[in-house]
Parts: structure tokens; C-alpha cells; sequence
């Protein structure tokens, strides 16, 4: 008999937990970059330089757009491991029936 650690269902919800993991993990690295952009920007206050500033607008345009489809990537692998999970609990619910 298989412990439960080697079932489907267990290895697709520690891949999930994994995916979490390293979603919640990029989001807190970008919340530290936002809190520092904006720290940043308020010590800047009046009199700056527009053209620098522009310059670094479309970096930062860019730099969402990227992450933008890097969260749209791990939004859809998230939601493949929840449907794969739904489908391994609903098989398990079929054979606990039998």
C-alpha cells in the first residue's frame, strides 16, 4: 500500500504549496521595490529631472509589463494544480463510493 505522501493528490497539492510559496514570495519582493520606489520618489520632491524621470517611467512601464506576464504564467499554472487537484479529489470521492 502507498503512504499518503506518495498519492496524487498529495504530490499536486505540495506542488500548489510550492507555486504559493513562490508567488507570495515575488509579490513581497515587489512590494519592498514599490515601497522603495516611492520612498525614493518623495525624497525627490520639487525641482527634479524630467527627463530622468521619463526615462525611468518607461523602465518601469516595461518592468510591468514583464511582470504583468510573469503573474499571468503563474496564474494559469496555479489554476492547471487547482484543477488537477479538483479532478484527483473528485476520482478519490468516485472510489471511496465503490
Amino acid at each position: 500500500m502507498a503512504s499518503n505522501a506518495d498519492s496524487p493528490e498529495y504530490r499536486a497539492l505540495a506542488e500548489l504549496e510550492r507555486a504559493i510559496g513562490h508567488l507570495t514570495e515575488e509579490l513581497a519582493t515587489w512590494r519592498r521595490r514599490a515601497l522603495r520606489a516611492e520612498a525614493h520618489r518623495a525624497d525627490l520632491g520639487g525641482g527634479h529631472d524630467v527627463v530622468g524621470s521619463r526615462e525611468r517611467i518607461v523602465e518601469l512601464e516595461g518592468r510591468n509589463a514583464e511582470t504583468t506576464t510573469r503573474l499571468a504564467a503563474a496564474r494559469e499554472r496555479v489554476e492547471h494544480l487547482l484543477g488537477r487537484l479538483q479532478f484527483l479529489e473528485d476520482q478519490l470521492s468516485v472510489e471511496e463510493r465503490r
